[in-house]
């Protein structure tokens, strides 16, 4: 879904003022985060684990989330902080990790934007553009199956 920023009847003038201003920007559907959902809960029983799935739109506002029965509760504040890390910095989380270790350019930045996950299980959503309209992150398993979940919904998605 596109989502026009500087809709002239109601922001014209601030937009003529700062021409700037993003005119648009695009956003993951609700049917859009409910298939990658689907796609990744189907991924994680092909792998026998257990996930927390959370899909957030390309401002990393929660747009979708799954739990699914006897996943872990403390993975759920996991893959919503996945997710949003992901899309913060346009690489899924563990590529982060690997710039975050000690000595590397980003030695310590999970510190940042009220803590960051920098291990993998966070993926980018892109559209059949390859615009990103969101991200996913998944967590409740070795971090292996994690990304290779977040892969799947992600995927699900064009």
């Amino acid at each position: 879904m596109e989502v026009t920023i500087c809709d002239p009847q109601f922001f014209g003038l601030i937009c003529a003022a700062n021409p700037s201003i993003n005119k648009s920007t695009m956003n993951i559907t609700l049917d859009q985060a409910e298939t990658a959902i689907k796609a990744a809960k189907e991924k994680a029983k092909q792998l026998n684990t257990l996930m927390n799935i959370a899909i957030v739109d390309s401002g990393t506002n929660l747009v979708a989330f799954a739990h699914m029965d006897e996943a872990w509760i403390g993975s759920i504040d996991i893959s919503q902080k996945k997710a949003r890390t992901a899309r913060y910095f346009n690489m899924p989380t563990g590529e982060i990790g690997k710039l975050s270790q000690p000595g590397g350019p980003l030695y310590n930045i999970e510190h940042s934007n009220g803590g960051l996950i920098s291990f993998p299980g966070g993926v980018l959503i892109k559209n059949s553009k390859g615009e990103i309209i969101g991200a996913i992150g998944v967590s409740g398993s070795t971090v292996e199956n994690d990304h290779a979940v977040a892969q799947a919904g992600a995927d699900a998605v064009k």
